[in-house]
């Protein structure tokens, strides 16, 4: 599919029953959405309560997505030291924690000898892939979606040896 022709993710995963996983694979996301967010974590350190009121939307999607009885993880490969952009998602992860998504983290070392795809995905219901394409500056390069049974299995094999290897966010320190 096209990537101008993707639908927008709150459709995707409102079809989804059991499980949507995600994997993030960079150290530095540069998301216009985030922007504000970020620049204000990196003047005072902390998540602000203003930050959190404007996640409340993605919040309440997991929340909403969860109580369906879906499962949703998350796995992070980052390098460490960390980026200040993964310092600053490791400072707010506890919010998507609070909500229902399991998140863990894995140091790019021990993800070395893992067969992973090129970019960041979600793979719903193990039936169909959105991946997320990047440029070089983190901005969103847009999405493609994708049934390819083999690369579904790519994806979901990669995710779980991640996940495997990965410590649950409330025990990965940075």
């Amino acid at each position: 599919m096209k990537p101008n022709s993707v639908p927008p993710f709150a459709e995707l995963i409102s079809e989804c029953r059991r499980s949507a996983v995600h994997l993030e694979m960079r150290d530095v996301y540069g998301v216009a959405a985030e922007a504000d967010d970020f620049e204000e974590w990196q003047a005072r350190g902390q998540i602000s309560s203003g930050s959190v009121e404007r996640r409340q939307p993605w919040l309440s999607l997991v929340r909403e997505v969860v109580n369906r009885g879906v499962v949703m993880r998350r796995a992070r490969i980052v390098s460490v030291p960390v980026s200040e952009y993964i310092h600053y998602e490791h400072a707010g992860t506890y919010l998507n924690v609070e909500a229902g998504e399991l998140v863990r983290w894995l140091p790019r070392r021990e993800a070395a000898p893992l067969a992973l795809p090129g970019a960041d995905f979600w793979l719903f219901d193990d039936q169909f892939i959105r991946f997320g394409h990047f440029a070089g500056d983190g901005s969103s390069a847009g999405h493609e979606l994708n049934t390819n049974p083999d690369v579904i299995k790519l994806c979901a094999d990669a995710f779980e040896a991640v996940w495997h290897l990965g410590t649950p966010h409330e025990r990965f320190t940075i």
